[in-house]
């Protein structure tokens, strides 16, 4: 082993071992987002009632006043069988509510020594945020799910991820999400917010807003996955060869099935379609435009009807047919 390896492992080593009395020290680290979370299709760092284990190449700091772990270089945490990636990761911790009232208790006269912190103390903590900078990845083997960033917020209270930064994304299976300006996940919800530029993909057919809302369902021993993903925001839907837009749109991912509102505009190559409501099946290629929603009041039906520009195909050895404009 050369002198970096040896150095890295040193590190590492050191790591275990901080994040190890933390672990012993805190056995009820956790978050309060019911039993048995699973990653981004359950917990986003494991199930509550683990311990968290950290490991860092360049070792860890422990800020006692602060109540703060520092962990730097190639730094991961693990609970279960999730786990966080990045270059550096803060690990803020506090008192549990049981010690809190257990200090309150304490006579006077009878405190603890000057200085002395929580955890060399023999109290309970628990971590109740954890921010992840550089290089962020997030995964967990179970339900085969990643989420990539260059920054991550988590809050362990509410159980709620945000990543931000360049090439934001989670991948899940065989469906994407990405987005530009942040991915949100929400643990209790079992749902993520995908906002600016956002995009899901699945099997080459996709759907893009502003922003996306997905939400994710786990069937009974299979991985969990995107199901439904709701769209606002100079909505498109893509397949094969058609293309949908709108301003807002719902498309379930299972059966390939969009549905648009507002200002829908379909186009397969030359041809466009144009109305308010559409019902778009992108796995067989069949689009239904309607000048209103089905539920729209009567007085909507003043609005135009659906509009149609069909153009033909090329003339052989001729001039291209002219366009044709249809209302229906």
């Amino acid at each position: 082993m050369n002198a970096a390896s040896k150095r890295a492992a040193a590190g590492a080593a050191l790591g275990v071992f901080a994040w190890g009395a933390l672990g012993l020290a805190c056995p009820s680290a956790h978050a309060q987002n019911g039993a048995g979370g699973q990653g981004l299709g359950g917990s986003a760092l494991g199930s509550s009632n683990q311990p968290i284990h950290i490991e860092a190449e360049q070792g860890i700091e422990w800020q006692q006043t602060n109540r703060l772990y520092i962990a730097r270089g190639n730094a991961v945490a693990t609970r279960g069988q999730s786990s966080v990636h990045s270059d550096t990761l803060y690990a803020y911790y506090r008192q549990t509510d049981q010690q809190a009232q257990n200090a309150d208790a304490t006579p006077r006269g009878d405190k603890p020594p000057a200085g002395a912190d929580a955890l060399m103390t023999g109290s309970s903590t628990e971590i109740y945020r954890l921010e992840a900078v550089g290089n962020v990845r997030f995964v967990n083997a179970t339900q085969t799910q990643t989420a990539y960033g260059e920054r991550a917020v988590y809050d362990v209270d509410q159980a709620v991820l945000v990543l931000t930064g360049k090439n934001l994304r989670i991948e899940s299976g065989q469906d994407t999400v990405t987005a530009r300006d942040s991915i949100e996940w929400y643990d209790q919800k079992q749902l993520a917010v995908a906002r600016g530029d956002a995009l899901a993909v699945r099997a080459g057919r996709s759907i893009r807003g502003d922003t996306l809302v997905a939400e994710v369902e786990r069937p009974d021993n299979q991985p969990a996955r995107f199901h439904r993903v709701d769209a606002y925001g100079n909505v498109i839907v893509a397949s094969a060869d058609q293309i949908a837009h709108g301003d807002r749109g719902v498309y379930n991912l299972d059966t390939g099935i969009a549905t648009l509102m507002g200002h829908v505009n379909v186009t397969k190559g030359d041809n466009e379609l144009r109305g308010e409501y559409a019902v778009v099946d992108t796995q067989n290629n069949v689009s239904h435009i309607l000048a209103v929603a089905p539920d729209a009041s009567a007085a909507a039906y003043n609005k135009p009807r659906v509009e149609g520009l069909l153009i033909p195909n090329h003339r052989l050895g001729g001039a291209p047919a002219q366009p044709a404009s249809a209302g229906q």
